[in-house]
């Protein structure tokens, strides 16, 4: 009967051709896959939003926001719930469990707004539903520029002629606009006008409201022929905006809208405005691209409809995109794509050198695209996009060494038995190595497994970096069992290879000597063997740690907070200094800010906040970037002392947002009831924290109050003056603005705007004087008569989490790491700061999820190696060797540990994945020198024989497996471009844990083996 690997010998041609196929319809494949710097951690989140134009923050939060809060609890797959309400403006985040559909989600969401709806009492309230992206959606942001046009121009264009193209492109699934002023129709009210005529402004609402419809009345037959009916009331200009009858006087004479007020086009209350370079107000548009989609493909849509759009618009307008998510894809996959060639040639240079022949060493090497093919086929097909993480822990030489055993092992055999038949030698070998290279795989695999069960933010990070490398993993021992045995026979039958290369001579040259000096001082060897391990225990307990090193991304994002009290144009005139400064650093591109609230107000501020995005040249030189942002903040402290800065980085700003809901790596949330006891004690915490060294840009979210001027309905009064409460409310609007139904005017949606002339409106005095008319319609009574109107102060913003209130301090790190800074920070407060009864606080940020994964890992990377060792047992047989084989783990993490300790790198979550790559390899290396010594003993050599002998005989293997592996991730733990930084730990650890480890397996072990297997005795006694 025919062996597996005969059959497949039988079926070489056929394979071969499989091979070709499987490489071509990958590379069909990959052509599709998504493309990013990093992954996105977006939860699954639905964003609903109400727009309300002058109403005070608190009653926001009553009349609107917890409706809708109440509206939304209960959902199936709730996770959280978040608010944040302003003047005029209520957001709520709807979070849902990871394993829900988000379609499902939103529709869900969608007939719960129906019943938010019906508890609001306010009118004219409009709720919506946020785009389906994510926090990490803002792909393409462009200036519209457009000289001779203004603002108000330029908005029109932006939002009826380029936003409705750009959403054409496939993966774009709304474009957010900043800056300008959407147009109206208005009128300004002159009070002494309708007073003349006895109209009330409710009249004025009314008319405008009945005068811009349309109808249809069917259709009529009229000689044999269907005529559609149609009436139309439709305003087509301003003209007819003017015309519109609002009363007729008894003798027939109408008063007109224009009667009442001047008609013109003005701009709609902002809630924010965009600048740029100091120069002056600019119209934005930022790309948001859909849930799932890939950022290259939809970039690429992006850029091919820019040509056609561009010709759409009025001559010398067009778009001049100044952020592109591109740039830093393709500056961080540049890294990856580098790292990786390299880290191949590398391979292929450590193969040449132990192997000693070309021919076999490129057959070795051939794994390494057929398995990185195959790990990007599995990640399109699961939606892992290919980014720093996902493609940074791939390890070339881990992906060569099942390849590398075979071949060798044909090699060494055909040197020993020269007279087999090649074809025979080559099916005997694949079918020797195939159990012990399955087991070795399968070693490695388990040792990634605790990553998979990695949840909430840490699982969307990590886990599709684990689930890469157990593809191409499982791929390179496909190759290895299937491919290789046939390719060995058709490429390596004529090789001749020396014993031993130069290289692996003169490394023997030097290890056999000292190898033997060691043999006759064990004790002294083992002795500093532990000596190591508990140096680097040492130093590992003085290590700091965070979550993921920070990604240089090659610009800046800065917040700055000003009184929340200051109005627009006063902010607009410190932001343009503020960006002015920031120009005279030779390193900045262009500062572009964003002030208040945007279009879609995924994340609402106040006109007292800015984002400012400050764009690098590059290549930068000179300065680091910490350097620079150091620089900077001093500037603008001495320049502008009236305003708080915090700095990040575009990209880190929405990850940190994503981790705790504000833009900094640290957030201590207070909750309570009453808003005075939490702005006192966060005072209490934003001292606490200044008082720990290594706190940067200390903040609470708008601390400080704005002022409110209060109209509240006298009831008493208005019954006897007969004055409908009504009347009094729609007064009070006519104030900032009453918004009436829309003109359509060419491809343009333009609202309607009835308010009193600004200059009529300034102080509470002007506004106590204003006329309400009576019901009978026959006088009129000033508004101070009828409603108590006052000046109070007032929250500029209440944020609520679990539909309770919160006031959240926000902090940066500088100078060390989080993990540290934390604790010492907690004690701190704990000490200081006393909370009431019915009040409690929450830290969140960074350090949560590092902690949270830590936790994870600490309990299932014991489970995985347990299992491991178990596997041992079952392979060799003994418990014994099983626990010798694991000795060689804490060395390796010795070597680990000192890496980065020599580097200056603090512990995180991706130098933790590369222990667990590491201790994958060390066990390897321990299982062959070990099962090698048990196969010398059992021909009855002694223990300590049956070691020493092992050692000198696998020191070619475990050398090969140590170089490839090492140098495979020599590139990632020494490169200096960009997103380096990310994937320099991961790559720190498994290189300096490899030295010790491969330290350990060629001197140690065999002493260790000679000592617990009973030296001098045979197998048959000692058992």
């Amino acid at each position: 009967m025919l062996t597996f690997f005969e059959k497949l010998n039988q079926a070489r041609f056929l394979l071969l051709a499989l091979l070709v196929l499987l490489m071509l319809s990958g590379g069909v494949v990959l052509s599709g896959l998504p493309v990013e710097a990093v992954p996105d951690i977006s939860p699954q989140q639905v964003l609903v939003s109400a727009i309300a134009p002058g109403l005070a923050t608190e009653e926001v939060e009553k009349l609107i926001t917890f409706p809708v809060e109440s509206s939304m609890a209960g959902i199936p797959g709730v996770k959280d719930l978040r608010s944040i309400s302003r003047s005029g403006v209520s957001v709520v985040y709807i979070q849902f469990e990871d394993s829900t559909d988000i379609n499902l989600d939103r529709a869900r969401v969608t007939e719960r707004m129906a019943q938010a709806r019906s508890l609001i009492s306010v009118p004219g309230v409009s709720i919506s539903m946020g785009p389906l992206t994510t926090g990490l959606g803002e792909i393409f942001q462009f200036q519209l520029y457009g000289p001779g046009l203004s603002l108000m121009e330029l908005h029109r264009l932006i939002s009826w002629t380029v936003a409705p193209q750009l959403k054409l492109v496939p993966g774009v699934v709304d474009v957010n606009i900043g800056g300008g002023a959407e147009e109206t129709w208005n009128v300004t009210l002159d009070p002494a006008r309708l007073l003349t005529y006895g109209v009330s402004v409710g009249d004025v609402y009314r008319a405008i409201e009945t005068s811009n419809a349309a109808s249809g009345g069917g259709w009529i037959e009229h000689h044999a022929e269907e005529q559609v009916v149609g009436g139309r009331g439709l305003l087509r200009s301003l003209q007819d905006f003017g015309a519109i009858t609002v009363k007729t006087q008894p003798g027939g004479t109408a008063i007109r809208l224009r009667d009442l007020g001047r008609i013109s086009t003005v701009p709609r209350t902002r809630l924010g405005a965009v600048t740029r370079d100091g120069q002056g107000e600019i119209v934005t548009g930022v790309v948001m691209m859909e849930k799932g989609a890939s950022s290259d493909a939809t970039l690429a849509g992006i850029r091919a409809a820019l040509p056609a759009i561009t010709q759409s618009l009025p001559a010398g307008v067009r778009l001049v995109p100044y952020y592109d998510r591109a740039m830093l894809t393709n500056r961080t996959i540049a890294t990856v794509r580098e790292n990786l060639l390299i880290g191949a040639a590398l391979v292929v240079a450590v193969l040449l050198a132990v192997i000693g022949n070309l021919r076999a060493s490129l057959l070795i090497a051939s794994v390494i695209p057929f398995a990185l093919v195959c790990a990007m086929t599995g990640m399109r097909i699961f939606g892992i996009s290919a980014n720093l993480l996902s493609l940074g822990a791939i390890d070339f030489g881990m992906i060569v060494d099942s390849s590398l055993v075979v071949v060798e092992h044909v090699l060494s055999r055909r040197l020993r038995e020269p007279d087999v038949p090649f074809g025979e030698l080559v099916r005997s070998c694949a079918q020797q190595i195939a159990r012990p290279v399955s087991f070795a795989i399968l070693v490695i695999i388990m040792v990634y497994l605790p990553v998979l069960t990695l949840q909430d933010i840490e699982g969307r990070m990590f886990r599709p970096m684990a689930q890469t490398v157990i593809m191409a993993l499982a791929a390179s021992l496909l190759y290895c069992i299937v491919w290789i045995p046939i390719l060995c026979v058709s490429t390596l039958r004529t090789v001749q290879v020396p014993h031993e290369t130069r290289l692996m001579q003169w490394l023997r040259r030097h290890y056999e000597p000292l190898f033997s000096r060691c043999v006759r001082k064990p004790r002294l060897l083992v002795g500093g063997s532990l000596a190591v391990c508990v140096l680097a225990a040492v130093l590992g307990m003085g290590l700091g740690s965070e979550f993921v090193p920070q990604l240089e991304e090659g610009a800046l994002a800065l917040h700055a907070l000003r009184l929340p009290s200051a109005s627009l144009e006063t902010v607009l005139k410190s932001v343009q200094q503020q960006e002015r400064l920031l120009k005279t650093f030779p390193e900045v591109e262009t500062v572009i800010s964003n002030t208040g609230t945007a279009a879609i107000p995924t994340d609402p501020m106040g006109q007292n906040e800015t984002d400012s995005f400050i764009l690098l040249k590059e290549p930068r030189q000179g300065r680091s970037q910490a350097e620079l942002v150091s620089a900077m903040n001093k500037a603008l402290q001495n320049a502008l002392p009236d305003a708080l800065f915090s700095w990040s980085q575009p990209v880190q700003m929405r990850m940190d947002d994503l981790l705790s809901g504000v833009r900094t790596q640290i957030a201590v949330s207070i909750f309570g009831n009453d808003l005075p006891t939490l702005a006192r004690l966060s005072e209490q915490v934003i001292k606490a924290l200044n008082s720990v060294p290594g706190a940067a840009d200390v903040m609470a979210e708008d601390d400080g109050a704005t002022p409110f001027l209060h109209i509240d309905v006298n009831r008493e009064n208005a019954g006897r003056l007969n004055v409908r409460v009504q009347d009094i409310l729609d007064t009070v609007e006519a104030i900032g603005g009453h918004i009436g139904r829309p003109v359509t005017q060419g491809n343009a949606i333009i609202p309607t705007q009835a308010r009193f002339d600004p200059a009529q409106a300034r102080s509470l005095a002007d506004i106590g004087a204003l006329r309400v008319i009576q019901a009978d319609g026959r006088g009129t009574v000033m508004l101070s008569q009828v409603a108590d109107i006052r000046q109070q102060d007032g929250p500029p913003r209440i944020s609520r989490d679990g539909i309770r209130r919160r006031i959240v301090v926000q902090a940066n790190v500088r100078g060390r790491d989080i993990a540290s800074y934390v604790a010492e920070a907690q004690k701190t407060v704990q000490r200081t700061v006393t909370l009431p009864h019915g009040y409690t606080m929450q830290w969140n940020g960074q350090f949560r999820n590092l902690q949270s994964a830590s936790k994870r890992l600490a309990i299932v990377v014991p489970i995985a190696l347990t299992l491991i060792f178990l596997l041992l047992i079952t392979a060799l047989g003994s418990a014994r060797l099983a626990l010798l084989v694991f000795c060689n783990l804490p060395l390796a993490a010795s070597g680990g540990i000192f890496a980065l300790v020599l580097r200056g790198l603090p512990f995180s979550i991706s130098a933790g994945i590369g222990f667990i790559a590491l201790f994958g390899v060390a066990v390897l290396n321990g299982v062959v020198l070990v099962s090698t010594a048990e196969q010398i003993r059992r021909r009855g050599v002694g223990a300590a024989r049956a070691a020493f002998t092992a050692a000198r005989e696998r020191f070619r293997p475990v050398m090969a497996t140590a170089l490839v592996a090492s140098l495979g991730f020599f590139p990632m733990a020494f490169s200096a471009s960009a997103g380096a930084e990310v994937e320099r730990p991961l790559a720190s650890v498994v290189v300096g844990g490899l030295v010790t480890s491969t330290l350990l397996t060629l001197f140690v072990l065999p002493l260790l083996y000679a000592r617990f297997m009973k030296a001098g005795r045979p197998p048959a006694e000692e058992s």
